[in-house]
C-alpha cells in the first residue's frame, strides 16, 4: 500500500516554501514588531561583532527558518507527547535564559559568560532532541548554527561589557525581551 498523505504533502511543501521566505518583509507577516525590533538588534550585534554582515545575516535567517518551522510543526500538531514535554522544557529553558538576560543587563557587574552559554547550550541541546525526528540534518545545522554563534563566551562578554559598544543595542534587546515577558509571549 502506498503511504501518501495529502496532509504530510501539505506541512512539508509550507516547511519548504517558508523555509525560502525568510526576507525581512516576510518575516514581518509572521513575527510580531517587538521579535522584529529583537532581531534587528542581534543582527546589528552580530554584524558588528563579525565584521561580516553576510554572516550576520545568515545567522538571522536560521533562527527565523527555524522558528517558522517549528511554527509548522506544532500547527500541524506533529509532536507526540513525550515530544510536546521536551517543547515544555525548551520554553521553560528558555525563559529562563531570557530573565537571566533581563537580570544581568539590569544588574551591572552580575554577568557570567559561562552562565549564559550553559543557558543557550542547554536550549540548543533540548531544541535539537525536538525536532530530531521532524527536520533535515541541514534543520539541525541552523539550529547549532544560531545557538553557538550566540553562546560564544566572547561576544557574550563584549555584548554585557557595560563600557562596550554594544551597550544601547543589549538595552533595546533588553527592553524587548521584558515587553514580551510581559505581554506573556516568553
Amino acid at each position: 500500500m502506498e503511504s501518501f498523505s495529502s496532509k504530510d504533502m501539505a506541512m512539508k511543501a509550507q516547511k519548504k516554501i517558508l523555509s525560502h521566505m525568510a526576507s525581512k518583509s516576510v518575516v514581518q507577516m509572521f513575527i510580531d514588531d517587538t521579535t522584529s525590533e529583537i532581531l534587528d538588534e542581534l543582527y546589528r550585534v552580530s554584524k558588528e561583532y563579525t565584521g561580516n554582515r553576510t554572516e550576520a545575516q545568515k545567522v538571522i535567517k536560521d533562527l527565523i527558518k527555524i522558528t517558522v518551522k517549528i511554527g509548522v510543526l506544532f500547527r500541524h500538531n506533529r509532536f507526540n507527547e513525550e515530544e510536546l514535554k521536551l517543547a515544555q522544557d525548551f520554553k521553560k529553558k528558555l525563559h529562563q535564559g531570557v530573565m537571566t538576560a533581563i537580570s544581568f543587563h539590569e544588574v551591572e557587574f552580575t554577568f557570567e559568560s559561562t552562565v549564559m552559554t550553559k543557558i543557550l547550550t542547554d536550549c540548543r541541546d533540548i531544541l535539537l532532541k525536538l525536532v530530531e525526528k521532524h527536520l533535515t540534518p541541514k534543520s539541525h545545522g541552523r539550529i547549532n548554527h544560531v545557538f553557538n554563534h550566540y553562546s560564544d563566551p566572547e561576544l557574550l562578554t563584549s555584548l554585557y561589557n557595560p563600557e562596550g559598544p554594544f551597550r544601547p543595542n543589549l538595552t533595546n534587546i533588553c527592553t524587548g525581551l521584558n515587553k514580551l515577558v510581559e505581554e506573556d509571549k516568553l
